[in-house]
């Protein structure tokens, strides 16, 4: 047990679930606690989010952390926040303004999987501006100046009266201090924030349609940019320690995205070689992969090079696949055994995609994983292909169905949907690669990808090493080393970053047959993808 008052609170919002975790000064979990918010989903490619609906759940579940761990509010020496990159919209007094129907003022949140600005995206591309070189050179919808520039063109009223427009995580932050300091990492890895030169390029934002941004100063956008744990304001105000069960000061660190703190809860840990060797993949609804490297690498549709925006001081280039265990949530919705196996699932206490792989490592006890999935061959891009192509347009393929309808048959669908996923990795590593980023080493974080059997066919799949590290919660931790930095218990997030995670598994890729035939499997999967990427266009 750590010694009194030296705890720290991790809180993560993701896409389904606002959760909280209350770790000791070495970065052990002490108690976790979550709790479910809203989405809202309409035609269109509209997801709405509210910001108010988002800030409830966020204080039931680090009230509900603090209690697990048994912890008293005196004992918490820092806190912070991650995210979804979702766009915020508030009003003069910081109240919720509609980003889509007028009828629902409180939905003021376009959700990161948003895709209603493609049109917009599609525009600003054409510009070429040299921003665009910060981002693989072609803008996504997910991103938000084109969700800002479709707010314009379609609710002007709205864009004409909001106060503020925030990244959900410096939302969380000035909610928590009253503070409208931006993260660095959420206005240049979304906002097209140039970190490296200290400012925003204000001829791009007149050339692409939001000038009055930058006659306003960007006072809208951000004017104050910290980096990731920099303490902010005084704390948290009177209202949100009593919102969040703690006390009015306690430190609160400026706050990341949510794939990056899985990155910086990740690729620094103790025994690991640091960041320039290991690739943090975060993978959950949607997948991310954070590179770190010393000088700036331009890898054509790989998100980056972004200057100080997951480890200070360092590039980070950012691969992504918009949809990950999405993707596999979709692939096995489609199946008719579905409905059974998630009865099967219930009844073992366990996710369905826990199930089946469960289910799946049983089967491969004494043949090939990978052969469980035999003729059958997935591209998981269900929401189009984030890097390194950059198409939102291209859509999912499967290959090699048959008329089976029973448990093995959706077993071959989910490990087919999982190797989709490690063939995509395997390609974003490569590009990366190709443009001067090598790395070493995958290090694992995010839901989706807890079981070791899951590990292992990822590691075959994308012919990389991968590891894990020892806490069961990495993003949350990478949170809470955040407000570690604010609360002064380590002077850098270098240094929390090496004391407070520590590698525990690695999973080597199998060479010989195995190798073999994933290799044919990517290149049959690549072959897909073009297809795919054909068909759209007609």
């Amino acid at each position: 047990m750590a010694d009194r008052s030296r705890y720290l609170v991790g809180v993560d919002v993701g896409t389904g679930s606002a959760r909280a975790g209350v770790f000791d000064t070495q970065g052990y979990l002490q108690g976790t606690a979550r709790h479910d918010i809203q989405m809202y989903r309409e035609s269109g490619n509209i997801v709405e989010q509210s910001s108010d609906d988002i800030w409830t759940a966020v204080a039931s579940a680090v009230q509900g952390a603090v209690r697990a761990a048994g912890v008293a509010a005196e004992d918490i020496a820092g806190i912070s926040f991650d995210a979804t990159c979702s766009l915020v919209v508030l009003g003069a007094s910081g109240e919720p303004m509609p980003v889509g129907d007028p009828a629902y003022p409180e939905r003021n949140i376009m959700v990161w999987m948003d895709h209603r600005a493609r049109e917009q995206a599609k525009r600003i591309n054409q510009t070429g501006h040299r921003v665009l070189d910060f981002v693989g050179g072609r803008i996504s919808p997910e991103m938000e100046t084109p969700k800002l520039l479709w707010l314009k063109e379609n609710r002007p009223e709205v864009f004409d009266r909001a106060w503020q427009f925030m990244d959900l995580t410096d939302f969380l932050t000035w909610k928590a201090t009253g503070d409208l300091s931006r993260s660095v990492c959420t206005v240049t890895c979304k906002w097209t924030y140039l970190a490296h030169e200290g400012g925003w390029d204000s001829s791009y934002f007149h050339e692409i349609g939001l000038g009055e941004l930058a006659e306003e100063g960007f006072s809208r956008i951000g004017t104050q940019i910290r980096e990731a744990g920099s303490p902010l304001g005084s704390g948290l105000t009177d209202r949100a320690a009593e919102e969040l069960g703690l006390l009015r000061g306690t430190p609160v660190g400026t706050g990341l995205i949510d794939a990056h703190a899985g990155g910086v809860g990740t690729v620094g840990a103790k025994g690991g070689g640091g960041a320039r060797t290991n690739l943090g993949y975060v993978f959950g609804t949607s997948s991310c992969m954070l590179t770190s490297t010393a000088e700036p690498v331009f890898a054509p549709g790989v998100w980056g090079p972004y200057f100080s925006a997951m480890v200070p001081g360092m590039w980070l280039n950012e691969g992504g696949q918009s949809a990950a265990g999405a993707a596999i949530d979709q692939l096995l919705d489609l199946h008719p055994f579905t409905p059974e196996a998630q009865k099967l699932a219930k009844a073992a206490g366990m996710s369905l995609p826990a199930w089946l792989a469960s289910e799946a490592e049983e089967l491969a006890k004494d043949a090939d994983p990978v052969d469980l999935a035999k003729g059958l061959h997935i591209v998981p891009e269900f929401m189009g292909n984030r890097s390194p192509h950059a198409d939102p347009d291209t859509r999912a393929v499967i290959a090699g169905l048959g008329m089976s309808r029973g448990l093995n048959s959706l077993i071959a669908l989910y490990v087919a949907g999982i190797c989709g996923i490690g063939y995509g990795l395997r390609q974003i590593v490569a590009a990366q690669a190709k443009a001067g980023a090598p790395v070493g080493r995958v290090v694992i974080s995010g839901g989706a990808g807890r079981s070791d059997f899951i590990r292992q066919l990822l590691a075959d799949a994308s012919a990389i090493e991968f590891a894990a590290t020892e806490g069961e919660e990495p993003v949350l931790l990478g949170s809470a080393m955040l407000g570690a930095v604010a609360g002064g218990i380590y002077p850098d997030l270098a240094t929390a970053m090496g004391n407070m995670s520590r590698l525990s598994a690695h999973y080597p890729p199998k060479g010989g047959t195995v190798a073999a035939k994933h290799d044919k499997r990517f290149r049959i999967w690549e072959d897909l993808q073009s297809i795919a990427r054909k068909a759209t266009q007609v």
